[in-house]
Formats: structure tokens, sequence, C-alpha cells
């Protein structure tokens, strides 16, 4: 036997392995061959071996390719753990290092390349010709990246958003070219093209900023800097619901050991390539039970939500859950392999969903319970039915994929988990106790999210004018023990100055913008109707595409029992999310509707199809002119063009989430100042920042610190930080209940009781 054919297979493989691993254990090895060394025993390896087990429970190679991406990113949870867990026992205090860890990969990929069965490849001829579609995909999806990297990199300088805004029409027309070339390209070639517009799109957000930019991201980032700084993963010292989430901490801190990519980069670029598969993941799970059309629509769709590329980018444990989430619909929709596999392999990804994210679990978990109470209704009811019936429906005939522990598995597993494991939940019981409460007290209590007044099925908002007076009311009742002791201001002195809510500014309008403005029509207004009418729209589409779907004799797609009661639980779960303020508050309306769209998206999608058949043999040019208008309007593009709208991150150097998420040199270096200043002080003094600028700059201040500067929780001795957004435009943002609020911040209070000890451009301290 030749040398080549003994390097074929699982035998070059396990070379493979053994060489990453002798990479690994050189010192001074120089950063491309370690990267490359790393991502072969954290990816590439994994995805190689478990292709053979996965192909055992979907029934095509696409499909086998990205569930064996799944169980890697579980197989890197698992063995990250066991390295945490197992080492200390025998005396090793800092596990989490680099050779413990490529010892411990390259030790379970041969256990698992000696175990588990290789994937059976069909005799297939060789290609001489690239397949058709993939060069113009491929161009135009390179060009994307390419814009979409330059965009964030210009901003990032200073810049204009210009480019980025290309970026996004060439995404357009990446999108648009798959739905209108459809029939004339491959599988292959389209899930290429749905994977490098995701990637593209998401990109624009994620590289915002030198530093780590973003809502949770900001604390994701602490819990894991804190585990790579012991090398050590500890709950039990940091007991917090972020801490217990393994794709935050293991999982990126195996990345950092075992490559030489920069820790703020897996954050930023590591953990967005590998979400973007979730669009492909769409695609594929609704193409096993639809037509390629709807299957398209149903991906686009799911990029097109505002949640997708506006904030998934700041989620980073839930981009992990949100994979692997994906795969369950993967192995959901394909009948084509048993049914006892499937199950196992569906219950086994959503243990990685519970190592991933507390929240994605819950919500799953009453999903799957919400579906199985709907079949269990739907059975019940076709029983009473059945002798005047003359036939049933295929969907009525087809059994169930979903069973009922299939739901307590993942439950036991997460109450497991958060419970005796890690001690980490405290925030379930006190949302579960608070919506119950709101349950039996409706009408009581304050208000839900404001993003429930895009909700069909109710939810009001309460004004920004009415939360700045009841968080006011709440903080002067919480410090009123220690006021009176003489730790903060006096209410008197506080009261001295009225606090006023500041409304998001507009972007100018663009010449474009003036031109209609002329015309008597507000672009202002124009905007905000399109948004409110999109999201309107989407739930209507929902709607109309369940009862064509299930009601009318020519259906556009046939869908699985299981995609109906999954659908109809998810939306039971998310009108509880809209009317139950509590819930609103602690998971989000908009983010539970993104994590619907995994069931529901085929649903829009044939709605949209069915009330297209006006325009006849035009309705497929009709539906993807719409799509293309729907992605530039809600990525930003149109808003830009004219003008009259908050300016959108991905696009400018301003507006809320800028002045909120984004790093500034100046903070860091006002932090990093004071630090030195109260470095040799016993105790270290207490200081006190505004909650987003202490995200910001948490991580530099190393003695206690207070995340709020609102006037009534002023101090007498603590240092005050101020950070870029309060020094430029003396305005203060706070998130409560859900909502973010503006409000001018006093800034003759702090002239008037403290002294300013530093001061520049960009940020200021008072002591």
């Amino acid at each position: 036997m030749s040398l080549p054919s003994l390097l074929r297979g699982r035998n070059g493989v396990l070379l493979g392995i053994a060489l990453a691993c002798v990479v690994e254990a050189l010192p001074h090895v120089p950063g491309a061959p370690r990267t490359l060394a790393g991502l072969w025993l954290l990816l590439g390896a994994p995805v190689v071996l478990w292709r053979g087990v996965a192909s055992r429970v979907v029934s095509g190679r696409d499909s086998s390719l990205m569930l064996a991406v799944g169980m890697a990113v579980i197989t890197d949870l698992v063995v990250a753990l066991g390295v945490n867990t197992l080492l200390p026992l025998v005396g090793t205090d800092h596990p989490l290092t680099r050779v413990p860890l490529a010892g411990a990969f390259a030790m379970t990929l041969v256990v698992i390349g000696a175990l588990v069965p290789e994937e059976h490849r069909e005799p297939r001829p060789r290609r001489t010709a690239l397949p058709p579609g993939a060069a113009a995909v491929g161009g135009l999806g390179a060009l994307a990246l390419v814009l979409s990297v330059a965009g964030p990199v210009r901003l990032n300088n200073g810049f204009s958003g210009k480019v980025s805004a290309v970026a996004l029409v060439a995404v357009a027309a990446l999108l648009l070219m798959l739905l209108v070339r459809r029939r004339r390209y491959g599988v292959p070639v389209l899930e290429t093209g749905l994977y490098l517009a995701a990637t593209a799109l998401l990109l624009l957000n994620s590289l915002r900023g030198w530093y780590i930019a973003g809502h949770d991201i900001q604390r994701e980032y602490e819990f894991f800097r804190l585990t790579l700084g012991g090398s050590l993963w500890s709950v039990s010292t940091y007991p917090d619901a972020y801490n217990a989430c393994l794709s935050i901490t293991l999982l990126p801190v195996s990345v950092v050991r075992l490559t030489a990519i920069p820790d703020i980069y897996v954050f930023k670029l590591v953990l967005p390539l590998l979400f973007a598969l979730t669009p492909v993941l769409v695609y594929r799970s609704v193409r096993n039970v639809a037509p390629q059309f709807v299957a398209l629509l149903s991906a686009v769709y799911f990029m097109v939500f505002p949640t997708f590329f506006t904030d998934m980018t700041f989620l980073g444990r839930q981009e992990v859950a949100f994979l692997l989430l994906g795969c369950t619909l993967l192995v959901l929709t394909d009948s084509g392999r048993p049914l006892l596999n499937r199950r196992l392999a569906f219950v086994v990804l959503l243990a990685g969903v519970v190592l991933s994210h507390y929240a994605t679990t819950y919500v799953v978990v009453a999903t799957l319970a919400g579906a199985v109470a709907v079949d269990l209704t739907w059975r019940l009811i076709g029983r009473r039915g059945r002798k005047r019936a003359r036939r049933r429906s295929r969907l009525a005939q087809s059994k169930p994929f979903v069973t009922w522990w299939m739901v307590v598995a993942p439950a036991v597993l997460a109450l497991l988990w958060a419970g005796p494991v890690t001690h980490t939940g405290g925030q379930l019981r006190s949302t579960l106790g608070g919506a119950v409460q709101q349950a039996l007290h409706l009408g009581q209590g304050s208000g839900g999210s404001s993003d429930t007044r895009y909700s069909l099925v109710g939810g009001g908002s309460t004004s920004p004018q009415q939360r700045l007076a009841d968080y006011r009311e709440r903080s002067v009742r919480e410090t009123a023990a220690k006021r009176a002791a003489g730790d903060y201001l006096p209410l008197a002195t506080v009261d001295a100055y009225p606090l006023t809510v500041v409304p998001q500014d507009s972007l100018p309008l663009t010449r474009a913008g003036r031109a209609l403005q002329a015309t008597g029509l507000s672009v202002e207004g124009l905007n905000g109707f399109l948004r409110q009418s999109s999201a309107k729209l989407l739930q209507l589409l929902l709607l109309v595409g369940v009862v064509v779907t299930v009601r009318s004799r020519r259906r556009i797609f046939q869908p699985t029992r299981d995609q109906f009661t999954l659908t109809a639980g998810a939306v039971g779960l998310i009108a509880l999310l809209t009317l139950v303020p509590q819930l609103s508050v602690d998971y989000g309306v908009l983010r539970a509707f993104q994590q619907g769209l995994f069931f529901f998206a085929p649903f829009i999608a044939a709605g949209t199809l069915w009330l297209a058949r006006w325009a006849k043999r035009r309705a497929v040019p009709v539906v993807c002119t719409f799509m293309a208008l729907l992605f530039l309007d809600l990525t930003g593009v149109v808003p830009q063009a004219l003008g009259g709208y908050p300016a959108q991150l991905q696009l400018n150097n301003a507006g809320q989430y800028y002045d909120i998420y984004y790093p500034s040199t100046e903070e860091r270096l006002a932090t990093y100042w004071l630090q030195q200043r109260t470095a040799g002080q016993r105790p270290l003094p207490v200081v006190q920042a505004e909650g987003y600028t202490f995200r910001r700059v948490q991580t530099l201040i190393p003695g206690p610190a207070v995340g709020d500067i609102f006037p009534t929780v002023l101090g007498y001795n603590p240092y005050v930080v101020l950070g870029s957004t309060t020094v430029r435009t003396g305005e203060v943002t706070f998130s409560y209940q859900g909502d973010l609020v503006t409000y001018r911040y006093p800034m003759d209070l702090l002239d008037r009781t403290k002294s300013q000890i530093y001061s520049s451009e960009g940020s200021g301290v008072y002591k």
C-alpha cells in the first residue's frame, strides 16, 4: 500500500492531530502555524471525525457537515470543562493552559477516531469546471466581505460610513442573485452564498471599535478575562449566570490558548463566523420539507430581522446557542434517518445549548413544552372527529418527532446546571417570581419593555419621562437609610437640579431627503412608519402563512406536524413575553422573535408567496424586489440615504448605540490615570461611573466600583468618572425595565459638590 493511500481518510486525520499536538507543545512557534494547529484541534479534526456519526443522523452531505460543526463545538465545551474539572484534582492549579488543553483535545480526538464510524462516501466523478454560479456568487460574496471589513475599519478611524453602506448594497445584491437564479445554482453554491452574505452582514457590526463594543459582550468579555487570567474557570468564585455560560468562558479561552488569535477578535470574529452558519441551517432545515424558494426566503427573513445584525454580534453566548439550535432543526426536519438516532442527537444538541446560554435554553424548553401541549390537544380533538372525517391530511397523520421526554431531558439538565452545579439560577427564580406576581395582579406594577409596541397582540409603551420618574423613585427608596447616615447627597441638594429627558437625535436630511420633504412628505415620519410597518407586516405574514398552509387546498409547502406545533409554541411564548412585563424586560420580545424564526420562518415565506399571487407570473420578481427593499430599509441603507432617522452603529460614528457601547481611548486613559493615583491607598476608594461607561472600563478599576451616577445615588466620598458621551454632550443614558432612557445630566451638581481633578476632551474625573 502506497504512502498517499495510507494518509487518506482516518489515518490522515490522526496524523494531523499528532502534528498539531507537537506544534502546540513546542515553544516560540510562529503565530500562523500555531493558529492552524489550534483550529485543526478545535474545529477541523472534530468536524471530520464527527461526520460519520452525523451522516447517520441526517441524510444530506451538507447537512452532515453542518451538524458535525455543532458536534465539534459541543466537544470543545466538554473537553475544556473536563480539563478544568479533573486537572485540579491531581494538583494542577492552572489547568487552562496550552499544553494541557492541546493534550486533552488530542487524546479525546484519538478516542473519537477509534470509536466512531467513518463517513461513507459514494464515488463521484471529478469536476473539471466550477459548478454553475460559483464564480459569480464567490466573486460578489468576496467583494461583500472585503467591503464589510473595510467599512468598520474606516469608521473606527473616524471616516464616514459610505463603504459600509456599499457593503450592505453588495449583500443585498448577493441575496437577490440567489433568489433570482436559485434554479440555475446547485445547493452548495446557494449555501455558500448565504454564508458569505451572513458573514458580511455580521462583520459590519462586530468589527466596530478597536476594543470590545456592544451591550452584553462587554460583560461577557469581563468573565472571559477572569477565566483567562487565572487559567481556571471558577463559577463559585464569581457566581453569575454569565459565568455559567461555557460559550463565553471555556470556549474562547481554548481558542486563545491554542491559537495566536487575539482575545478581542475571538469575540469580534470567531464567534460571528460560527453564528453565520445559522441562516444556512435555516435554509437546509426548511429545504428538507419545502421548495427551494420557500427555503431561501426563510433564510433571508432570518437575516433581515434587525436583531440578527444589530444585536446578535453583541451576544456571544447566544451566537453559540443559536448555532446549536439551528442544528436541532436540521435533525428535526430530516426524515431520512432512523427516528431514535435523530431524537438522541436532538437531546445532545440541546445539552450543548444548556452549557452555552441559560435564556436560550429556557425559551427552547418552553417552546417544546408548548409544542407537546398543542400536539396533545390536536390528537384529542382528532379522536373525537375521526369518525366523521372522510380523510385526514398528511399533517394530521404524521407522527410527531418531539415527545414528552425530549422536553423533560433539557429541562432537567438546565435546572441541574443552574442549580447544584453552578448555583446561578437566581435570575430564573427572580424572573419567574416577578412574572407570577404580575400575572396575578394584572395592570399593577411597572410596564414592560417598549419593544412590545411592535406586537400585534398587545403590549404598551411607557414614556421615557415616566421611566425617569420611576427610576428616581426607586433609587430614593433604596438609598434612604444610607442617605440618612450621610453617605449620599441630601435630597434638597439633588432636587435643586431637575432632570429632563433628551430624545434621540436623527440624522440630518440628505439632498434626497430634502427633495422628498419638499413634496410635503415627512421623511422622519416615513422612516418611522416603514420600521413600525415592517414589524407588523412580518407578524401578519406569519398569520397568513399558517392559515394558508394548514387550510388551503393548494399549499405552498407541506409542513411537518412538528413545524406546526413548534410554531404554535413559539408564537404562544412570544405572546406571553409581550403580555407579562417582567418577561419582556428580562429576555426581550425582539430576541424571542429572532429565536422563533427558526421555527416559523417558512410560514412567513409561505404567507409572502400567497399574498403575491395577484401578480401571477410576475409573483417571483415582485417577491424578490420586496425582499431587496425590505433588506435595504431594515439594515439602514434607505434611512442613511434620506436622513431623518436615528443613526445606526454599523453606518455611523453617532447614535444611541455609539454613545453607550462604543469604547474610547480617552475613557481608558482617564481610568488608568485614576488607577495609578489611588494605587497606594488602603482601602481602595470607591469609584462611580455611569453604567455604560463602567462596563467599558470595569477591567481597569481594581477596587470597589458603582455603575451609576444618577444624582440620587451620588456619594460624598467616591471618585466620579465621566465617559466621553457625557463630556461631549452632557447626556447620560441608563437602562430601566428593558428601555433606554437618556437625560440631561446636571453638571452644575457635580461642580457644586465635587472638584474636577482630571479633564480631557473625552473624559473627566471628579473627587
